[in-house]
């Protein structure tokens, strides 16, 4: 049974449970009890994505910071756009070029692999810089450029 089917499986489960069987259901899947106002439809769309969660991946790291952030009354900065393996960054720092190569899993420069655009730009420049800001994928002000 492929990932998508059993998701649809467990919607039709989830569409024959009664109330209290879904509140059974939404305490072992969320280690609590769903406040007692919940309506039936919003327990079983919470639950079909906590399925969907646990099978295909939940939210990213950076979406979770956000997330976080607006419910704490913080303003999330913007993160720029993902980049794709196979995009070339260049950069020129105190009159020289340097060219990175973005792959799946990290990025190389000069034949030699990094894990992240900062510690490059640490490589480059000898100081702790956002990797994002010193490619120019973002502004001073954390908005996307």
């Amino acid at each position: 049974m492929t990932g998508e089917s059993r998701i649809q499986a467990r919607w039709v489960e989830l569409a024959d449970m009664d109330r209290s069987t879904l509140r059974v259901t939404w305490t072992e899947a969320f280690d609590n009890a769903p406040p007692h106002f919940l309506s039936m439809t919003f327990m079983r769309k919470a639950l079909i994505w906590h399925a969907q969660c646990h099978r295909f991946g939940g939210l990213s790291p950076d979406l979770k910071w956000a997330l976080n952030s607006a419910n704490a009354g913080k303003t999330a900065r913007n993160t720029p756009a993902a980049i794709r393996p196979g995009t070339q960054l260049v950069r020129e720092w105190n009159g020289r070029r340097y060219q990175v190569d973005v792959c799946d899993d990290g990025y190389v420069m000069n034949g030699k692999r990094f894990r992240s655009l900062s510690a490059i730009a640490l490589h480059i420049s000898g100081t702790s810089w956002s990797g994002p800001r010193f490619f120019g994928l973002e502004s001073k002000t954390g908005i996307g450029a």
